[in-house]
């Protein structure tokens, strides 16, 4: 009788097993990645906000970032609004 339950639950096991590994574990490892690079964002680095400016990071604070806008403009960032931070972009400038 145990072994008739356990053939009736092997099909829901597998199937949180495939959704485990397609959909949850990516999505944690995405998140950790992002944190990670949120914490190592020093002065100097240009990043990319969830609406789409490229700012650069003028002092990094526990929940904010400073960013100048421009040469005038320097405001206050939440963390959770940085998309990403913008790699080294010289040689495809260099090539324009």
């Amino acid at each position: 009788m145990e072994q008739n339950a356990l053939v009736q639950f092997l099909p829901l096991i597998v199937l949180f097993a495939i959704f485990y590994f397609l959909i949850i574990r990516p999505q944690q490892k995405q998140a950790k990645a992002h944190k990670e690079m949120l914490n190592s964002l020093t002065k100097g680095d240009k990043i990319v906000t969830n609406g789409g400016l490229i700012v650069e990071v003028v002092k990094t604070e526990d929940d904010y970032l400073k960013i100048r806008l421009n040469d005038d403009v320097v405001a206050k960032l939440d963390k959770n609004f940085v998309a990403r931070k913008v790699e080294n972009t010289n040689n495809s400038e260099a090539t324009k």
